[in-house]
């Protein structure tokens, strides 16, 4: 079974909480808070592995959360960090936000991790509230805790040249004889349901083909195999397009190129701008080589003509060479360009103000989120501190542009505030 493209749900871990604890020594009566921070919730990390080449492990297992931070504890111990989950995926991975389709990661290089969402911080301790004036809080900061996410991982094939053509013109010999490739090969169609990648040596070099299932007409509508497979040959650096000039199925030679390009081009420009090598198979069925003299003549000089038999291995050698000298022209493969984006970036001094019914205002955004963790309703010290913290850092004068008064309310997640001045 060959999958390249599934949904799942990832969760960075939560932040462990801060401590409220405070010394109990002797001979130190009067110890003060102790409270350690809590520890950074783990990550959520793509890596790239060679050893997988489709996503079918996925279709098992849809849900991926990484550890959550621990708690802090006495004496100021700090709580551990949450182990970061790694998945491990094909080379060549997209990692697509599900909701909007925007790219987060390009899984390009075997040798880089990437973070894709980022563990919750840790909570402060109560240690970390004391001042000269609040000598015993009695109160710390809940750990930051993280949301889930829905994400589309999609495969497309990194290979240096993609095989193209229609059902059963020969690719699959074609890559068995240029590569250590070995695809499985029969007379009938479609005989390739997922691509095949092949390492082809040339002297000191080598380069990477890809055998893409075969394209029909209407394959850029999702006709046949071709609209799924069709991604993964965007990546490649030149295509090598393969034509049964025997007419074996009946088919003409010539209007199969034009229609492959024609799919090619409805998919993407990209693709259909790729420097392309015609490669006429099955020349050892032909009688003369006329068909091969009259498919020149229509396509002209422009685009290069190769004919072969892949099953007979005649000119195989030549090809290979043709691939080479074109390849050593074209510039590596690169990561896709990603606009950037990402779930967690979070700022943490956004102040958002909403003013809603009369006398009643919703405060929110990153600085609000941060500084609220560590309230607790029902200890004054906790509130007072605070209350403080939105005066200090100019949050009731905003308010107080926006209309505030005294007695209005103030909303903050689902706790309403009493404004007194």
């Amino acid at each position: 079974m060959f999958i390249d493209s599934v949904k799942i749900y990832i969760k960075a871990g939560n932040g462990g909480k801060g401590a409220i604890s405070f010394r109990r020594e002797k001979g130190i009566p009067n110890g003060g808070p102790d409270g350690g921070n809590g520890g950074r919730g783990g990550n959520i990390i793509f890596r790239a592995s060679k050893d997988l080449n489709n996503l079918v492990s996925f279709r098992f297992s849809a849900h991926f959360r990484a550890e959550n931070g621990e708690n802090g504890g006495k004496n100021n111990r700090i709580g551990k960090s949450g182990q970061d989950l790694v998945i491990s995926v094909p080379q060549g991975t997209i990692v697509k936000d599900a909701d909007s389709g925007k790219i987060i990661a390009d899984i390009f290089y075997l040798d880089k991790d990437y973070i894709v969402l980022k563990g919750g911080e840790g909570g402060r301790g109560n240690t970390f509230f004391k001042s000269p004036t609040r000598q015993a809080p009695h109160f710390s900061q809940t750990g930051e805790v993280t949301k889930e996410y829905g994400v589309r991982l999609e495969l497309k094939t990194l290979a240096d040249v993609g095989l193209i053509g229609f059902p059963n013109v020969g690719k699959s010999t074609l890559l068995s004889v240029v590569s250590n490739a070995r695809p499985k090969i029969a007379n009938y169609h479609f005989t390739t349901l997922s691509p095949n990648l092949g390492v082809v040596k040339y002297y000191d070099h080598s380069f990477v083909v890809a055998d893409i299932p075969g394209l029909i007409e209407g394959a850029s509508e999702g006709q046949g195999l071709g609209h799924d497979f069709l991604r993964h040959i965007e990546r490649t650096r030149m295509l090598v397009h393969v034509i049964d000039i025997s007419s074996s199925d009946g088919r003409a030679p010539y209007d199969d190129y034009l229609i492959i390009n024609e799919e090619l081009a409805r998919f993407s420009e990209k693709l259909a701008k790729l420097p392309q090598i015609v490669v006429l198979n099955k020349i050892d069925l032909l009688e003369n080589d006329e068909p091969i003299e009259n498919f020149k003549k229509k396509i002209g000089k422009d685009v290069k003509v190769v004919p072969i038999s892949a099953l007979s291995r005649q000119n195989i050698e030549g090809l290979i060479k043709e691939i080479y000298d074109i390849l050593i022209t074209l510039p590596e493969s690169v990561p896709i360009d990603i606009e950037e984006f990402g779930f967690d970036k979070k700022d943490n001094t956004a102040i958002e103000i909403e003013k809603l019914d009369n006398g009643y205002y919703k405060l929110g955004g990153g600085f609000i989120e941060n500084i609220s963790r560590g309230i607790v309703v029902n200890d004054y010290e906790s509130l007072s501190y605070f209350w403080k913290r939105l005066k200090n850092d100019g949050v009731i004068d905003m308010l107080k542009d926006k209309g505030l008064k005294d007695k209005d309310t103030i909303l903050i997640g689902n706790i309403e505030y009493e404004y007194t001045e």
